[in-house]
């Protein structure tokens, strides 16, 4: 059984690199951080896309306890991980009135560009 690694610093979910190892709170490691998603208009951290040999699963921000550098803990153990992180599905697509687009651009129907 892995140790977790508490002795580095905490950082804020913003600095986390694709890449950074994810454990599972008894230290078992579960996967990689593939992306971070946050709540952008309250700018509040929304959980991480973890890539896993089975593939992407979600964890949402409360299943989070520590983010380093060097890795992310979780507040489930590894016996506990398989029901809690469930496969990932993106969410609908978002859009934005573009206000760039122009009489030209609102005919041709651009006046939408897709939210990333």
């Amino acid at each position: 059984m892995a140790e977790p690694d508490d002795d580095s610093p905490a950082i804020s979910y913003k600095l986390l690199a694709r890449g950074t190892p994810i454990h599972a709170s008894d230290g078992i490691p579960l996967g990689t951080v593939d992306r971070v998603l946050e709540n952008e208009r309250e700018q509040i951290f929304d959980g991480i896309v973890m890539r896993t040999p089975e593939g992407d699963r979600w964890v949402d921000a409360p299943e989070v306890a520590r983010i380093t550098e060097r890795q992310v803990t979780l507040t489930v153990d590894s016996a506990q991980a398989d029901g809690v992180l469930t496969p990932y599905h993106p969410g609908a697509p978002e859009y934005q009135a573009n206000p760039r687009a122009g009489r030209l651009g609102r005919m041709l129907g651009g006046s939408w560009k897709r939210r990333r």
